[in-house]
C-alpha cells in the first residue's frame, strides 16, 4: 500500500488519514497537499508513484489566483482603481462599446470577451499583440450585465493592465514583489534551471469528445483552434512565459505559502496585503449562472468564491481551482493558506478530493483556533 511522505502538526491527523485513504483507494493517485495556519506550516504531504516532494507541475487556473496577487498590489499601491473604467488605463479597450466597463467588472468575468475569432496563437498570449486583438473585439453581451468565465483572456486583461500602470510585466512584478521576497515555489515563468524538477500533468484524452464550435461561447472560451487547455503547462514555451491564465507551475507548498503570506504572513513577517486590500479584492462580485459553462459560479475580483458546488471554505475564503482539480486558497476566517496539486487530472467539482481535504484542514484549524 502506498503511504505519504511529509508531516502533519498535532491535531491534523484526520487530514493525514484522508490523504492516506486516497492513496490506498487508487494506485495511480499522486498528489501534494500543504496548509499553513496563522503563518505556520501544519500540513505538508506528498504521495503516489508520480509525485515527489520536489516535484513542480502544472496547476492551470490556479495561476489566475497567483496573478491576482499582483493586481491586489497594484490596488494597494494606489495605481489601479477597481472603480475606474478599463479604458481609463487602456484607451484602445474602449472600442466596440466597452468604454464604460469598470476594472472590477472586467476582472470578475463580466466583459463578454472570452476569446477572439480564430483564437490566439500560443506565442501571442503574453504579448501586446494579444492585448490589441482583445481591445478591438466586440463583446458577446453588454459589458457589465452578465458574467461568463474568461478561461484564458482574463490573463491578458490582468497582464495588460499591469503593463499600462507600471510599465512592467505582471510576471516580472510577481517575481520581484512576491515570489522572491516571500520564497514561494510557484512560478509565472519557470526558470530554466528548475526545468529538471518539472513533471508533466497526466490526463486522459477523450477521442469521443463532442466537437466544440470554435465560434460558440464555449469554443471562444477554450481557445479551441489552438490546443487543448490540458496540454498548456506541458508545453515548455508556455511555462517559460508564465501566462497568468493557465501557465503557472509550482508545488502545493508554494500555493499554500503564497496565500498564507498574503493574508497572515509567514516566517514572522507581516502579510504583504493589508486587510482592506484583501476585503476589496475578495468581496463577491457575481454569483449565479455562468454564461460560458452553464454552471453556477461565484467570483470576486479574479478570485473564485465558495458556493454550494465549490465548497472550499467560509464566506471569506478566496482562491482558484485549476483544470486538473488543483486548488489554492486563503480562508481568513480560519487563518489558513491551502494548496493541493494532483499529478493526474481529477474531476474538479465537489465532492472532489481537494474540497474534502480542505474541509478536514478547516475542521482541524477550528479546533486549534
Amino acid at each position: 500500500m502506498q503511504t505519504s511522505l511529509g508531516f502533519v502538526a498535532d491535531g491534523y491527523e484526520n487530514v493525514l488519514a484522508l490523504f492516506e485513504s486516497f492513496l490506498a483507494g487508487d494506485p495511480r493517485y499522486s498528489a501534494q497537499l500543504a496548509a499553513y495556519h496563522h503563518g505556520i506550516p501544519v500540513v505538508r504531504l506528498t504521495g503516489g508513484p508520480d509525485m515527489g516532494a520536489e516535484t513542480l507541475t502544472g496547476a492551470y487556473s490556479c495561476s489566475k489566483g497567483v496573478a491576482a496577487m499582483v493586481i491586489a498590489l497594484l490596488v494597494q499601491d494606489g495605481v489601479l482603481d477597481l472603480d475606474k473604467a478599463v479604458a481609463h488605463y487602456w484607451p484602445e479597450f474602449g472600442a466596440q462599446g466597452k468604454d464604460r466597463l469598470l476594472v472590477r467588472e472586467a476582472l470578475s468575468h463580466q466583459a463578454g470577451l472570452m476569446g477572439v475569432e480564430g483564437g490566439f496563437g500560443l506565442e501571442e498570449f503574453t504579448t501586446p499583440a494579444a492585448a490589441a486583438r482583445l481591445a478591438a473585439a466586440a463583446p458577446a453581451w453588454e459589458p457589465g450585465r452578465q458574467f461568463g468565465y474568461h478561461a484564458l483572456t482574463i490573463g491578458i486583461l490582468m497582464e495588460e493592465l499591469c503593463r499600462r500602470v507600471t510599465g512592467e510585466t505582471l510576471q516580472d512584478m510577481y517575481h520581484r514583489r512576491i515570489r522572491k521576497p516571500q520564497e514561494v515555489e510557484f512560478f509565472l515563468g519557470l526558470p530554466e534551471d528548475l526545468e529538471p524538477r518539472y513533471r508533466d500533468v497526466l490526463y486522459e484524452e477523450d477521442p469521443g469528445q463532442a466537437w466544440i464550435d470554435p465560434l460558440s461561447l464555449e469554443g471562444l472560451n477554450s481557445n479551441a483552434p489552438v490546443s487543448t487547455i490540458m496540454e498548456l503547462p506541458n508545453i515548455p514555451g508556455v511555462r517559460a512565459a508564465g501566462m497568468s491564465a493557465a501557465g503557472g507551475v509550482g508545488s502545493a507548498e508554494g500555493l499554500a505559502r503564497l496565500y498564507a503570506a498574503a493574508t497572515t504572513g509567514v516566517d514572522g513577517r507581516q502579510p504583504f496585503l493589508a486587510s482592506r486590500t484583501v476585503e476589496a479584492m475578495t468581496r463577491e462580485q457575481v454569483w449565479g449562472l455562468d454564461r460560458s459553462s452553464g454552471l453556477d459560479n461565484a467570483f470576486a475580483v479574479v478570485f473564485m468564491k465558495p458556493h454550494p458546488s465549490r465548497n472550499f471554505g467560509s464566506h471569506r475564503a478566496f482562491g482558484h481551482e485549476g483544470a486538473n482539480a488543483a486548488l489554492g486558497f486563503a480562508d481568513p476566517s480560519y487563518g489558513l493558506g491551502f494548496g493541493y496539486i494532483p499529478r493526474r487530472q481529477e474531476e474538479g467539482r465537489t465532492p472532489g478530493r481537494a474540497h474534502r481535504l480542505a474541509a478536514e484542514v478547516r475542521r482541524s484549524a477550528a479546533g486549534l483556533s
